[in-house]
């Protein structure tokens, strides 16, 4: 059941969800207008959705954690600012980096970070991986990449990345021979 209704000057949707065995779920979802004088899109009756999409290539960075918020601002900032609401997909083509959202004030998060990954998953000879054709440190690097993962959705809010103050996104380079990584952003909303 759908129910579209006009509060104020919010257009709202409702919608109720119902599963086998399972309490109700209602989910309601509101638009406010930027001017409500002006702008009389609502979800239900919006031109449709619209969607963006970039491939960025970061420059070769050393092994570590590193804040990459600003270059991918820089890459969509006119794109990005198209949106009043959405989400933002960042997708990182490779297996042997991540991407996280942390911490973007103090450097020492990445550091100790780092230092966290390297504890946890052994490298070198003495290690017990099987895969080592490329480097001792590519299986390791393979199974950061996986615990961290290569994708993050953030929301867009009124052309705007919607992080807390304290959050960036970050490249987690897991090689010790810097290479350039591909990350592509598709933006997707009203």
């Amino acid at each position: 059941v759908v129910i579209i209704g006009l509060r104020g000057t919010q257009k709202a949707m409702s919608s109720t969800f119902l599963f086998s065995g399972v309490v109700p779920l209602r989910v309601r979802s509101v638009l406010t207008p930027a001017n409500p004088a002006t702008d009389r899109a609502s979800m239900a009756s919006s031109s449709g959705a619209k969607w963006a999409q970039k491939t960025i290539t970061l420059p070769p960075l050393r092994r570590g954690c590193h804040l990459i918020t600003p270059k991918i601002l820089k890459e969509i900032r006119e794109d990005l600012s198209d949106f009043n609401c959405g989400l933002a997909h960042v997708f990182l083509q490779h297996t042997s980096a991540s991407l996280t959202i942390n911490e973007n004030y103090d450097p020492d998060v990445q550091a100790d970070t780092e230092t966290f990954l390297n504890r946890i998953v052994p490298e070198g000879n003495s290690a017990p991986w099987r895969h080592t054709m490329e480097g001792p440190d590519d299986m390791p690097a393979h199974i950061k990449s996986s615990m961290f993962g290569c994708q993050l959705t953030i929301p867009i809010t009124k052309g705007k990345l919607s992080m807390g103050t304290w959050q960036g996104i970050w490249l987690c380079e897991h090689r010790d021979a810097p290479t350039a990584r591909r990350v592509v952003v598709t933006l997707n909303g009203i």
